[in-house]
């Protein structure tokens, strides 16, 4: 499913219009965002935590040439599911 057919589905499912079912995906999303920019993990019980991880700066190595290279430090959102998600999938 891609965020059109996210919308599509949320405007079925909620009775609403495509461009009210837009806003409201877009501001999801947005919130999410928004709060992980902030460094605070964001849980929706049942669904999943979404949550921010830090990976530390490191050295890669070039494949081709075997070239040492640095790679930057950089944070990187994660997500867990909820039991409920599981559970529904199992």
């Amino acid at each position: 499913m891609n965020k059109t057919e996210l919308i599509e589905h949320v405007a079925l499912q909620a009775d609403i219009s495509k461009a009210a079912a837009a806003r409201a995906v877009e501001a999801v999303m947005g919130g999410i965002t928004a709060s992980l920019k902030k460094g605070e993990a964001v849980t929706l019980v049942g669904f999943g935590t979404f949550d921010v991880s830090e990976r530390k700066a490191r050295v890669g190595r070039n494949p081709r040439t075997l070239e040492e290279i640095p790679i930057e430090a950089a944070k990187i959102p994660k997500f867990r599911p909820g039991k409920t998600l599981k559970d529904e999938l199992n």
